[in-house]
């Protein structure tokens, strides 16, 4: 495969076909994953894997029974994973300091990395992959599921599979107008205009305007598909969780 074409032309696959990854590959895979920049060589993330139907199907309800959740061959949730070093300090009578924000950020930024670089291995041994951007809206109940202890936070989920047709290949802002030379260069009206008129313009923008009754795109993504009060209710509730397990005195 040309690493350049693989790149440029990746896409989301939801669609599998019916045949398991070997467990011998996915372990290969995310122990060459492991190897993913991290905070301080600490490596302060777990992946939890989700690969029989009754594990999956526990799961679906909380990532909306997104049909790639359980169509999959494995379903993969990616942590926030403080537990373990805490248990390594305290196995060796270290004092840690981790329950904060800025650990919060280090950690998750681990996952993160550690998540990515598993996708991209994935996908360069001809297997599919859907991030599920619920995992962080029911974070507390996919942690019950899971029995994850304090802690130990659910970040980003994955479903892998082999793939069955084709992915779409997502729209991307020009990137001339996400990247910054020596400062941050501020968007007025007009290049602001500029910036989104080829993603405005597309076919299937136009049906979702249309769809939510609508007069712009940006009215479906801040009041239909990410809505303030929704944000807010998830906010209240990851808020909640973090306090009673991450930030625990």
């Amino acid at each position: 495969m040309d690493i350049n074409e693989y790149f440029a032309n990746r896409c989301t696959v939801r669609n599998y076909t019916d045949k398991e990854i070997d467990p011998a590959l996915l372990m290969q895979m995310l122990e060459e994953a492991a190897h993913a920049p991290n905070t301080g060589n600490m490596q302060l993330y777990s992946v939890i894997v989700s690969r029989t139907p009754e594990e999956k199907a526990a799961l679906a309800p909380m990532h909306f029974n997104q049909p790639c959740a359980t169509g999959c061959s494995v379903l993969l949730t990616f942590c926030i994973d403080i537990n373990r070093f805490r248990r390594w300090c305290e196995a060796n009578h270290a004092e840690e300091g981790f329950g904060n924000s800025q650990m919060l950020l280090a950690s998750a930024i681990d996952a993160s990395l550690f998540a990515q670089q598993f996708n991209t291995i994935a996908e360069l041994n001809g297997l599919g992959c859907c991030y599920l951007g619920t995992t962080a809206y029911n974070a507390a109940e996919i942690a019950a599921i899971l029995k994850c202890p304090d802690g130990v936070v659910p970040l980003i989920s994955l479903a892998v599979g082999y793939p069955k047709g084709e992915g779409n290949r997502s729209d991307r802002l020009p990137i001339g107008s996400i990247v910054h030379f020596g400062k941050y260069d501020d968007y007025d009206y007009s290049r602001i205009k500029s910036v989104y008129a080829d993603k405005e313009s597309l076919e299937e923008s136009a049906e979702f305007i249309a769809q939510n009754n609508k007069e712009t795109l940006a009215q479906v993504y801040a009041e239909v598909r990410y809505p303030k009060a929704t944000n807010e209710l998830f906010s209240k509730s990851l808020d909640e969780y973090l306090d009673r397990t991450f930030f625990k005195k």
